[in-house]
């Protein structure tokens, strides 16, 4: 049997190597690790985390005036409040009035802390990203720094959950994207933070009669820009078929691809993490890279709330990712 293996062409190896991964792939998929134990106020949506420089946690998440919390060693949380605490009147042209601010993006550059955010309506893309700064992080101490990008009804895109990427020439870009044609890329400036230029980058969206494609996070990994999704139905509680998919390129601004070659921006996406067993629905992912890289997402319980879910990522011998 070896003999006949190795007697083999090239090309058909390489076939061949590329169902044995499939095979290996779908079984990975079958048994996906639970989400590793948080404790405390763990009940979250649409969750961004960064390491503070004094070693400790904060989260941003999606809530009325953007959700804070706080982790001294990653697993129990505790409530920190909100991050705008006397409310965001710029953004209720876009909420209907509403408190409620979606997918925030937290990151810290240059000893400040940048907070992407999203406002809108639930089926709307009459949306907009807008941007605040702090140097500490904490609730009631940011300020807005206006308007990153808006969408209309008129658009033929949704100007929701935002993520910030710093490529390797240090130029800032701002990917973003929810339904509609997908996941979108701006060119930002760096010393502002706000949207340079009128350019428009299509990084992915899906094929076969659905739109369902939203909440883009970018990690530059080795030779390689991953772009991580969420695919199909989110906020359904327990109905909910989220599910993570990643795909990658040598550029920031794509073409991205996934295991199989096929394009991003024509439906294509490795499966990363699903439902599987009482975790259902997990995703709006983000990556943080602390003693390794971490996944963190939300979930449904079978009662329905979405809770904060964290995994570790690992990479195989190709450089793909997968929740271990």
């Amino acid at each position: 049997m070896i003999r006949r293996i190795l007697a083999v062409p090239a090309p058909s190896l390489k076939r061949l190597a590329g169902v044995l991964c499939l095979v290996a792939c779908t079984a990975m998929a079958a048994a996906y690790p639970d989400p590793l134990p948080v404790t405390g106020a763990v009940f979250v949506h649409d969750p961004s985390v960064v390491r503070r420089p004094a070693g400790d946690y904060l989260l941003a998440h999606t809530g009325d005036n953007i959700v804070l919390k706080t982790s001294a060693d990653r697993t129990a949380w505790r409530e920190a409040g909100p991050a705008f605490p006397s409310g965001a009147p710029w953004t209720r042209a876009y909420t209907g009035g509403s408190a409620s601010l979606w997918a925030p993006d937290l990151s810290y550059r240059n000893g400040r802390y940048y907070l992407y955010y999203s406002a809108s309506t639930f089926g709307s893309n009459n949306s907009a990203i807008f941007l605040a700064t702090s140097t500490t992080g904490a609730s009631g101490s940011w300020t807005n720094q206006g308007l990153v990008i808006s969408t209309s009804t008129s658009s033929t895109y949704n100007a929701i959950d935002p993520n910030l990427v710093v490529d390797d020439q240090g130029r800032w870009w701002l990917s973003f994207g929810s339904f509609w044609t997908g996941i979108k890329m701006i060119p930002l400036n760096a010393s502002t933070g706000l949207r340079s230029g009128t350019a428009v980058y299509d990084l992915a969206r899906r094929s076969g009669g659905t739109t369902a494609i939203e909440a883009p996070f970018i990690v530059k990994r080795g030779a390689s820009y991953y772009l991580y999704v969420s695919w199909d139905a989110c906020c359904q509680g327990a109905a909910s078929t989220y599910r993570v998919m990643v795909g990658r390129s040598t550029s920031v601004t794509g073409p991205y691809t996934d295991r199989s070659g096929r394009a991003m921006t024509a439906g294509g996406g490795t499966e990363l993490l699903a439902g599987h067993g009482s975790i259902h629905g997990p995703g709006h992912e983000a990556v943080l890279a602390d003693g390794g890289d971490l996944l963190f997402y939300h979930w449904y319980g079978d009662d329905g709330r979405a809770r904060l879910g964290v995994n570790r990522l690992a990479y195989d011998a190709a450089g793909w990712p997968y929740v271990s």
